[in-house]
């Protein structure tokens, strides 16, 4: 699907004159595979959602309850819409769906008696783990058949990535 050549033919996004045909090719395919990872990525998100019966909004909230009760941290209201990035409303709705839905409690918060903590449900942990949880945990293996080496090069690659499409490049959306 991608191809460097079919999406800047005139040269007017890319500048193709330093490369040989061979690293035009290599890169295409690079591209078409970060594609293909995305759209993996994307089919398990929306299986794992339509699953649980959940929007993807619920699940990253979900996620989040898991990796801070791993790490042994309260979580509340507030932490939730930070992470999320999302208004207090927002936050309160989801919050009332999740407990309505079964897959969250709330108890006062342990040293601030104004605040509540918020825990994730047995079962809601156990779905997420066996649904999502255990595609994604597969990345493992594939991280894990490379040598320390190739390891650090696709750290860099991804770092570097994500630093030139971070949206503080986009002019165009700061509007």
């Amino acid at each position: 699907m991608f191809s460097l050549r079919a999406n800047s033919p005139s040269g007017e996004l890319l500048d193709l004159s330093g490369l040989e045909e061979e690293d035009i090719e290599q890169i295409s395919a690079l591209m078409n595979s970060l594609g293909n990872l995305r759209e993996a990525e994307r089919r398990v998100s929306e299986a794992s959602a339509t699953y649980m019966a959940l929007n993807e909004t619920d699940m990253r909230a979900l996620h989040f309850l898991i990796v801070c009760e791993n790490l042994e941290q309260d979580v509340t209201a507030s932490s939730i819409t930070r992470h999320l990035r999302v208004s207090p409303a927002t936050t309160t709705k989801l919050l009332d769906r999740l407990e309505k839905g079964g897959h969250i409690t709330r108890s006062p918060h342990p040293t601030d008696r104004r605040a509540t903590t918020i825990h994730i449900t047995r079962e809601t942990r156990k779905a997420a783990y066996e649904s999502v949880g255990a595609m994604q945990s597969r990345r493992f293996h594939a991280a894990a058949r490379l040598n320390r080496e190739e390891r650090d090069i696709v750290i860099r690659f991804l770092v570097d990535m994500t630093e030139q499409i971070d949206m503080k490049h986009a002019d165009w959306a700061q509007h």
